[in-house]
């Protein structure tokens, strides 16, 4: 089905379920920029993590035995 198409069919329906459309079709396209934009800033991230041992200094601990006060 062509855009134009699907245009047409669209605007037969009642306005409430166009409204649904609508929503639904903008939430997909935010959720999509959300994702790209993670994972962009995942990546230039990880390259900091590969060079600046500073970020990583906590990690020694990590096989450290953890105790909680009582």
């Amino acid at each position: 089905m062509g855009t134009q198409q699907l245009i047409r069919e669209i605007e037969k329906l009642p306005i409430t379920r166009r409204k649904v459309i609508i929503e639904r079709a903008l939430k997909s396209i935010r959720d999509r920029e959300i994702k790209n934009q993670m994972e962009k800033a995942a990546e230039i991230l990880c390259k900091d993590y590969e060079t600046d041992k500073e970020l990583i200094t906590f990690t020694s601990l990590d096989i450290e035995d953890f105790y909680e006060p009582r």
